[in-house]
């Protein structure tokens, strides 16, 4: 079963043979990857989280921290082209795509910190430390 190829892979490497020299057909690009690769590590202090987003521009990039959820969100523009020109063939990625996770523990959203270098995000989301012992109410 492991040898099985997808079948969209199957149909794509039967006739890419084909499609150099013998035809050009006119393709429109191809969506996002369903999902957004991340690693996760963690330290005593802080979760580090590098997600891979290729071909995206930094301020496409949404970052939403919420307790524990941790919310991306990216899109890519496709360029459109001019009236004199006509699209042969087109692969690269378009569109938008988003990815939630939960962490183990909630992060102190007012120190988190991200930056986007090589297709790559990375954030250190601190954890929240939480407070020794409970708080006692007062009764009015």
């Amino acid at each position: 079963m492991s040898n099985l190829v997808p079948r969209n892979r199957l149909l794509d490497n039967f006739f890419k043979d084909f499609s150099e020299g013998f035809f050009i057909r006119p393709l429109h690009g191809d969506s996002l990857p369903e999902q957004i690769r991340i690693d996760v590590q963690e330290t005593d202090n802080a979760f580090q989280v590098s997600a891979e987003l290729p071909g995206v521009k930094k301020e496409d990039i949404h970052i939403d921290v919420q307790g524990a959820r941790v919310t991306l969100k990216a899109e890519v523009h496709q360029q459109d082209s001019s009236k004199d020109e006509r699209s042969l063939r087109s692969e690269r990625y378009y569109g938008s795509v988003a990815r939630s996770f939960e962490l183990p523990s909630e992060v102190e959203t007012d120190q988190a910190s991200a930056r986007y270098e090589d297709g790559v995000l990375k954030m250190e989301l601190p954890k929240r430390q939480k407070s020794p012992g409970g708080r006692k109410l007062e009764i009015e």
